[in-house]
C-alpha cells in the first residue's frame, strides 16, 4: 500500500512517483500551493525510496576569487559591485590539493574547483587553464574524491578535456527560471547557462545544477527552476538560501523567505527530482537556526555542502554530521570512508578557518558560474 499523508494532491502524486512517473509542471504548482507537513512526509518517503539514506556531503575551495565582468545580483566577487572582497589569481595546484585534503580529513565525498569568473579559457589564458588542469590531477592521485569542478562557460574540447582528466560532475546553476532570471542578470542569459549545461553534460559529466531561493522569485519561478532542471537532467541539485551582500543589487532590505517556504520547496524539488541529490548549500546557516538545519533533510534533502563557502564561513563539518543525524540519516561513505565521530571531535577543538577573500555578509552559494 502506498504511505498516504492525507492530502489528496499529495498522495496522488506521491503514488504516482514511487510508480516511476515523472511529475509536471502542473503537478509541481499543485504540490507547492499544498500544506508545509503532508508535503515533507512525502518528500521523506520519495527519498527512503529511491536513495540510500544517507547525506551526500561536498566541500569547495574559492579558486579564484574577484574581479568577474558577469553582474549577477547577489554576487559578491562581480566587478560590477563594490563589496570588499579580496581578489586573487587562481591560487595554484598545490593549494588546491591543500583543501582537497582537508575536505577528505571533513568527510566529504565530492570535492569542488570553483573559479569565480564567466570561463576559464583554454583559448586565451592556456597557462591558467593548464594550472587547473594539474590541479584536478594531483586531487584525483592524492585524495579518495570525486572531483567536481565549476568554471562558468566552457566550450566542447574543454569539456572533452576535463572529462579525460577525471572530473564527475559540472556545476553550473541555472540560479532561478527561465522567467526571472533577467531580474538577477543582465550580461548573459538563462540560454547562455543551459548550453554550458548541455555542453557538459554531451562529454560525458554528469550536472550540478540548482537555485538560489529568496531572491523575490514567486512560487511559481521555484516550480519552473525544478522544471527547467528537470528537462536539463541532473544528479544533484543545490538548493541554496539568499544571504545578501551589502554593495549588490540585492543586498537591501527585501521579503525574507521563511523557514515553511524552504522546507516546503526541497520537498517539491524532491518530488520532481525522485532520484537526484537535492542538496543544501550556501545560506541555510544565514535563513535557518540551528535547530531548524535538519527540517529541509527531513523533507527529502539528501545532500549537503559543508565548511566554508566562496565568500563566506560556514559551520564546522562536525556541526554539519550532527545535523544529517538529528534528521535521523547517517553521511554517506561510498567514496570517502571516514570517522564520524573524529569529524565532530576535531571539531569541538579547532575553529573553522575564515574563508579566503571573506567580507563580513555575503552571497552564500556552491556555483562559481557567477
Amino acid at each position: 500500500m502506498v504511505y498516504e499523508t492525507g492530502n489528496r494532491t499529495i498522495d496522488d502524486a506521491l503514488e504516482r512517483v514511487l510508480a516511476g512517473e515523472t511529475l509536471d509542471r502542473t503537478d509541481g504548482l499543485a504540490l507547492i500551493a499544498q500544506p508545509v507537513e503532508p508535503l515533507v512526509e512525502a518528500g521523506a518517503v520519495v527519498r527512503d525510496h529511491f536513495g540510500d539514506g544517507t547525506v551526500d556531503v561536498c566541500s569547495i575551495v574559492n579558486a579564484k576569487a574577484g574581479d568577474c565582468a558577469e553582474d549577477c545580483g547577489f554576487c559578491a566577487q562581480s566587478v560590477h559591485f563594490d563589496t570588499g572582497i579580496e581578489t586573487y589569481d587562481f591560487i595554484g595546484p598545490e593549494a588546491v590539493l591543500e583543501a582537497a585534503t582537508r575536505a577528505e580529513a571533513d568527510g566529504a565525498q565530492r570535492f569542488g574547483i570553483v573559479v569565480a569568473e564567466r570561463g576559464v579559457s583554454k583559448e586565451h589564458r592556456p597557462e591558467e587553464w593548464d594550472e587547473v588542469i594539474e590541479a584536478i590531477r594531483l586531487v584525483r592521485e592524492e585524495c579518495d574524491l570525486e572531483i567536481d569542478a565549476s568554471l562558468g562557460i566552457l566550450t566542447e574540447e574543454e569539456a572533452e578535456i576535463l572529462v579525460e582528466g577525471g572530473i564527475n560532475h559540472y556545476n553550473h546553476n541555472i540560479e532561478t527560471s527561465p522567467n526571472y532570471f533577467p531580474a538577477v542578470v543582465g550580461t548573459h542569459d538563462f540560454e547562455d547557462r543551459v548550453r554550458t549545461l548541455e555542453v557538459a553534460k554531451e562529454a560525458g559529466m554528469d550536472l550540478c545544477a540548482g537555485v538560489i531561493l529568496g531572491m523575490g522569485e514567486s512560487p511559481t519561478d521555484r516550480v519552473d527552476a525544478a522544471i527547467a532542471l528537470q528537462e536539463i537532467g541532473v544528479s544533484s541539485l543545490p538548493v541554496n538560501v539568499l544571504n545578501p551582500i551589502a554593495g549588490t543589487e540585492l543586498g537591501v532590505e527585501r521579503p525574507e523567505i521563511t523557514t515553511g517556504e524552504i522546507v516546503k520547496t526541497v520537498a517539491v524539488y524532491r518530488l520532481v527530482h525522485p532520484e537526484a541529490r537535492v542538496r543544501l548549500t550556501g545560506g541555510r546557516e544565514a535563513n535557518l537556526a540551528p535547530d531548524e538545519q535538519h527540517l529541509p533533510l527531513e523533507a527529502g534533502a539528501d545532500g549537503l555542502l559543508t565548511g566554508n563557502y566562496l565568500s563566506t564561513e560556514g559551520q564546522t563539518p562536525g556541526e554539519d554530521i550532527e545535523i544529517v543525524e538529528r534528521a535521523g540519516l547517517e553521511p554517506n561513505r561510498e567514496v570517502n570512508d571516514f570517522d564520524s565521530e573524529a569529524v565532530k571531535a576535531r571539531g569541538r577543538e579547532e575553529p573553522v578557518e575564515p574563508a579566503v577573500g571573506s567580507v563580513e555578509s555575503t552571497a552564500s552559494v556552491e556555483s562559481g558560474d557567477d
